[in-house]
């Protein structure tokens, strides 16, 4: 291999999901250990892989999704390399260990098929219907990928007393034992979001953490839902 190149090549497999630098996933499949992955993100494989898009349980859990608050998933199978990337955006890898994870569809990558996982609608914001109402919530013990339009930041609510006020545009995950409830402000309106006229944000308050993402511009998601 050229030298100039070499750097670029995969690392040896440590993990069953682990990062190729910042914007690229890199998933060990195996016989029977299915992977659940957004529709359109493989971008290479080695081995014998097979895909089921938008297979017939996906279908049934994710019938909500057809608000257009997610992203449709295949399912991926059999024994080799897969590596998935979402137009370049940030990929955070995380190991659930008998835990949880609420995640907006747009950002949500790709999950072990054994989680748990369903989409629901969030609580606290029946008066804002319209708002990101419906989130992608995943347990259990498993890997899940998430992505994020630049570096995330990960805000822990358990720190203090003060809720923590997230736009919803740049909201990518958080706790579901969180408290969630919606406000809107027109003195905040030039403090968050780009639009005019009141702000709208989402408040956290509780034990657990809040993940944002550096982008609020909502053609982000319209363009990763295309």
């Amino acid at each position: 291999m050229n030298q100039q190149l070499a750097g670029f090549a995969p690392t040896p497999i440590a993990a069953r999901m682990e990062n190729h630098g910042s914007k690229m996933l890199k998933v060990a499949l195996q016989t029977g250990n299915d992977l659940l992955a957004r529709t359109g993100s493989m971008v290479a494989y080695e081995g014998f892989v097979q895909y089921e898009p938008n297979p017939p349980a996906v279908r049934q859990i994710a019938r909500d999704w057809i608000t257009g608050e997610g992203a449709p998933l295949m399912k991926c199978s059999g024994d080799g390399l897969l590596y998935l990337a979402d137009y370049g955006a940030d990929v955070v890898v995380i190991n659930l260990n008998n835990d949880a994870l609420s995640v907006n569809g747009t950002n949500l990558l790709a999950l072990d098929a054994s989680l748990q996982w369903g989409v629901e609608r969030v609580k606290g914001l029946a008066k804002f219907a319209g708002q990101g109402l419906w989130n992608v919530k995943v347990s259990g013990n498993g890997w899940v990928a998430i992505t994020s339009r630049g570096t995330p930041v990960v805000v822990d609510c358990g720190r203090g007393e003060d809720e923590t006020y997230v736009d919803p545009d740049a909201l990518v995950a958080w706790s579901p034992n969180l408290k969630v409830k919606g406000k809107r402000s027109f003195k905040a309106s030039s403090l968050i979001g780009r639009g005019s006229g009141e702000a709208y944000q989402m408040g956290f308050s509780g034990e657990g953490i809040v993940v944002v993402q550096p982008s609020e511009d909502s053609t982000d998601r319209l363009r990763a839902r295309g």
